[in-house]
């Protein structure tokens, strides 16, 4: 599909349906992880989510190559899937979805941070600088106060979770700037089930921990995951991703951290404090002017 200059109003409906996604996967991963290890429940996600991803591209005649010059960049897409996914599913065992929302949904900052440097015509403006600001404000209000912390190492969950969103906008900017650019949205996706599945489900088993107290509703919720976040969620993304302008993209995803914090609050019952709902402002705020380079049409 031929690349447009901003976002319209179907990639709207998609970004905004796919924050909603996003809000919501938190909760579910944090449910799941009482019957799996979190490290566990990430690689069998991956290794079950990429079956249906790989029937869906071939019924759509998706083109999928290995000698398209996208290999070594995809293995390298797929290292940073399997850490990223490591540090935001162990996050959310030590800390609470609304603080792990708020600061893993910064990926925009991040992204908007590296196509500055990355990506000709996609630069930090005066607002977007500001947006940075109020942002890196957000993280640090997060991160320095809770006064109610979800564990004994709330603090190493919060870390483990910005530093996930850190590599999520390493995925996004390779996907860009290397010849990953040239596979479609579900080659892309399957580089990062492939590669991230055995590395996750290995590291589990090397540690010796797998399965937890797993429960029927606990395999419902695993198979929502695989079957909705996984399969169409992420498939959404990457198209989005391959469309629009990376810095664009996530004109919306200022909702995700929204998203994750009521979820959070209306399924888990979590404490949402002052700090919570500051950070959440600030971080929100900052995404909306990172991204606010173009109106959408």
């Amino acid at each position: 599909m031929e690349r447009k200059q901003g976002i319209d109003s179907f990639g709207a409906v998609v970004l905004v349906l796919f924050s909603a996604l996003l809000g919501l996967n938190q909760v579910l991963v944090k449910l799941v992880n009482a019957g799996m290890h979190p490290v566990f429940q990430a690689g069998l996600r991956s290794a079950c989510a990429f079956v249906p991803v790989f029937i869906f591209a071939l019924l759509m005649r998706r083109r999928l190559s290995l000698t398209d010059g996208s290999l070594w960049p995809g293995i390298v897409v797929g290292i940073f899937f399997a850490l990223e996914f490591t540090l935001v599913f162990v996050g959310l065992d030590y800390t609470s979805v609304a603080r792990a929302s708020v600061l893993f949904y910064t990926m925009p900052i991040w992204v908007a941070v590296g196509a500055h440097f990355l990506i000709p015509g996609e630069v930090l403006t005066p607002r977007r600088i500001l947006g940075l600001g109020l942002a890196c404000v957000g993280v640090v209000v997060a991160l320095l106060v809770n006064d109610e912390p979800a564990s004994d190492n709330a603090l190493t969950g919060d870390l483990f979770c910005l530093a996930g969103s850190v590599l999520w906008a390493a995925i996004a900017l390779l996907a860009r700037t290397t010849r990953l650019s040239k596979s479609s949205p579900e080659m892309q996706l399957l580089y990062q089930l492939a590669v991230s599945a055995p590395l996750l489900i290995l590291g589990a088993l090397w540690a010796g921990e797998t399965w937890r107290e797993p429960t029927a509703f606990i395999l419902g919720v695993f198979t929502f995951q695989v079957l909705v976040v996984v399969s169409i969620g992420f498939l959404s993304w990457f198209w989005v991703l391959s469309v629009y302008p990376a810095a664009d993209m996530a004109v919306y995803s200022f909702l995700a951290p929204v998203f994750g914090v009521i979820f959070g609050y209306a399924i888990l019952s979590e404490s949402i404090g002052w700090n919570v709902l500051a950070a959440l402002f600030l971080v929100s705020a900052g995404i909306a002017l990172v991204n606010s380079r173009r109106t959408v049409k």
